[in-house]
């Protein structure tokens, strides 16, 4: 039977386990590895730490704006059944066709890559090897989210506690990093600031803190909804801030810039300077990221695979993705369908090609998201807000400035995968009008 909202799988999830997935999909594994891709980009403190602030008011801005959404319409899907309720089923459409094609395969793919990488570092295995354990990973992560969302919910929590207190620890402990000085902050602005190149860097820097919205795609899944998902929401992508900033300036103080742009893996490189480690230093920050890339790959399946059954629960795709099981209250077909996708990226891409298809793809949905906030309180002003947004309507017009900023750019800066990026995003277009013809275009609206 479904719920008031029209949601047909237990509300079990607890306001903690909505934190750690918004804290546990945000910090996967690419704050491992990023700092180095900012500093080979910047090459000073200041743009490279300018950079995660503005990372992380964009993401707080989202964050902030998003809870009204979720709390008004905690509905499965998250980000769809907003553009759903905002603009039609076009929009929505487009954003499940996204993420069927690009989006949720090359988040999935990205994490499992840099699980397998620093997996590495205890067995060795060449690069054929590194995409077999990914797609494995993967798969082992599909099992545990079919046996119910209680099984992924409790690993998903224990696994992101251990990843945030490691990645604040070696924040703290760069600063005892043998060579590590005040020094390596001077200069710490280059004489003129290009603007366009830290448009650029702030790609990947976006890249780490996307997972800020994730949380809402469960929301058919959350206890007392209304009070949790907005909470959970603003609390995670607080959390995610203060980690990011620790730990990049612990690592400024502990290496140089130029350090950081050579090292690849650049957390192992600070942590083999840390006496208290000795030399298990690296090891023990290959673990932890190992553990992290496995809590981020678990909580992309638990949220990416909620959007395809919310498309079908509501009309726009196959009827059997809708399907929950009855043993596991899980929607089984769609977490396998994203297990495949998932499974089918990472044999074919790079990291570099995973990350950049992914974050240009989800931002023009992210940007539309926040503004349904101003669409639906001027059409729905009778729509019961449990939180409105602090801040309106500046906190989401500061959100779409940055949104639209760092898309032009990349517009401009790299025409070509972008527009690759985008026509993939409009391919969706003919293939929304052929599935209504076909299926009459019975798509279900919130309640």
């Amino acid at each position: 039977m479904a719920d008031q909202w029209g949601e047909r799988m237990p509300r079990s999830v607890s306001f903690a386990q909505i934190v750690a997935l918004s804290v546990g999909i945000t910090i996967g594994s690419g704050i491992f590895r990023v700092p180095a891709t900012v500093a080979a980009q910047l090459q000073f403190p200041g743009p490279m730490l300018l950079c995660w602030v503005l990372g992380g008011v964009i993401a707080v801005c989202g964050a902030l704006t998003v809870a009204e959404l979720a709390g008004a319409l905690p509905r499965s899907g998250g980000v769809f059944a907003y553009l759903l309720e905002g603009y039609g089923p076009l929009p929505a459409f487009l954003f499940g066709w996204t993420e069927l094609v690009v989006i949720r395969a090359s988040a999935l793919g990205a994490i499992a890559t840099i699980f397998a990488e620093y997996l590495g570092y205890f067995v060795p295995l060449v690069a054929m090897h590194v995409r077999v354990a990914a797609a494995l990973a993967i798969t082992l992560i599909g099992a545990i989210n079919y046996v119910g969302v209680q099984r992924a919910a409790a690993v998903l929590s224990a696994t992101t506690a251990v990843k945030y207190a490691v990645l604040l620890a070696l924040g703290l402990l760069a600063f005892t990093a043998r060579g590590g000085s005040g020094a390596h902050f001077v200069p710490a602005w280059p004489a003129s600031v290009a603007w366009s190149a830290l448009a650029t860097a702030l790609i990947p820097v976006m890249w780490t803190y996307d997972g800020w919205a994730d949380a809402a795609f469960v929301a058919g899944e959350v206890s007392n909804p209304q009070r949790n998902l907005p909470l959970a929401l603003i609390a995670g992508a607080l959390s995610v801030i203060v980690a990011y900033l620790v730990v990049n300036v612990g690592f400024l103080y502990a290496l140089t810039p130029q350090t950081m742009a050579d090292s690849k893996l650049v957390a192992s490189t600070v942590a083999a300077r840390i006496p208290l480690l000795g030399s298990a230093g690296a090891a023990v920050v290959a673990a932890a990221v190992v553990i992290s890339a496995f809590s981020g790959l678990n909580a992309s399946m638990l949220a990416g695979s909620r959007i395809f059954y919310a498309m079908a629960d509501r009309g726009l795709f196959f009827r059997a993705a809708a399907r929950v099981s009855p043993r596991f209250d899980s929607p089984s077909v769609a977490i396998w369908l994203a297990t495949a996708l998932g499974v089918a990226y990472v044999l074919e891409n790079d990291f570099a090609q995973l990350a950049d298809k992914f974050i240009l793809g989800i931002w023009p949905f992210y940007a539309l998201t926040v503004a349904a906030v101003f669409v639906l309180r001027a059409r729905r002003p009778e729509l019961p807000r449990p939180y409105r947004v602090w801040g309106y309507p500046i906190v989401p017009a500061v959100f779409l400035l940055g949104s639209v900023y760092m898309v032009l750019n990349a517009l401009i800066t790299d025409p070509r995968n972008t527009g690759i990026t985008f026509a993939i995003i409009l391919a969706g277009v003919p293939v929304f009008w052929l599935w209504g013809s076909v299926r009459g275009r019975t798509v279900v609206r919130q309640p």
